[in-house]
């Protein structure tokens, strides 16, 4: 069925890469000696990788900025808007960016850089590594109208990584009450940590929850050549990381022969 995100992709199921920025300044494992060159450096080389193996749209993360926080720097704010912005300009597909946890921060740069689209945990009381995690759509909402970013879509993802909720309810209920009291433009389904995979049969459950509102439901962890068929079953696309790097690890950079193994794969099916 179209939807937003395939009419902006051309794809009947869009995958978005990801564009994962090294630690950036300010942050513990930052290469001062390689500085904020090096930091580009290595994202171009990503975005290449990613654009040459056929990826339908890409999404840049500060994935690297460990251990999390739950609000994001100032410094590593300008960064990413800065690395986007000077890559802007070789970008084939549309892209959208993801500050993490922070959806201000993410809103922000999402405006200042043109992206189509952003995601975060827009919604939502957690408890995990990081701490208590408590956000509210409203304010993610009445911010993005404040900043004059309605053009943003919002991606939500519904189930925290490193996270379980403080008041647990079952995913397929969770979908049905965020659609109904925030209007996402997109649902993000997630396994419990990074390159982790949600299963198939909560996938399908939350499909079954929000079929035939137009709202997509996106693959956000652990997507793979292993389970495209099966996962893109249920899903309306995917966000795909670990799966794309060099022995699958997230942290090295995008192997190009897994992207274009991973497109093939999805035009398959």
């Amino acid at each position: 069925m179209s939807n937003w995100l395939t009419e902006l992709t051309g794809a009947s199921k869009p995958i978005i890469g990801m564009a994962h920025l090294p630690a950036l300044p300010g942050t513990p494992l930052y290469d001062a000696a390689g500085g904020m060159e090096r930091v580009r450096d290595w994202v171009r080389r990503d975005l290449d990788a990613l654009q040459t193996g056929g990826i339908h749209a890409v999404m840049f993360c500060n994935e690297n900025d460990r251990p999390y926080r739950l609000d994001a720097d100032m410094a590593s704010v300008a960064a990413v808007a800065d690395v986007v912005a000077s890559l802007r300009g070789e970008l084939s597909v549309p892209f959208g960016v993801n500050v993490l946890w922070d959806p201000k921060a993410t809103l922000a740069v999402a405006a200042a850089t043109g992206a189509s689209f952003c995601r975060e945990i827009f919604t939502g009381a957690f408890a995990g590594d990081f701490g208590l995690w408590v956000r509210s759509a409203g304010d993610a909402f009445r911010y993005r109208r404040e900043i004059g970013a309605e053009h943003v879509r919002l991606l939500f993802n519904i189930n925290a990584e490193f996270a379980a909720p403080l008041a647990p309810r079952p995913l397929p209920e969770v979908a049905r009450s965020v659609l109904f009291s925030s209007s996402p433009d997109a649902l993000c389904v997630s396994g419990p940590i990074t390159s982790q995979a949600v299963e198939a049969s909560g996938l399908a459950e939350v499909a079954a929850a929000v079929a035939g509102s137009g709202v997509p439901v996106l693959v956000n962890t652990g997507f793979k050549v292993g389970n495209a068929a099966e996962l893109l079953t249920h899903a309306d696309g995917a966000v795909v990381g670990s799966s794309l790097k060099v022995d699958g690890i997230t942290w090295n950079p995008v192997d190009p022969v897994r992207v274009a193994s991973l497109m093939a794969a999805v035009a398959a099916i």
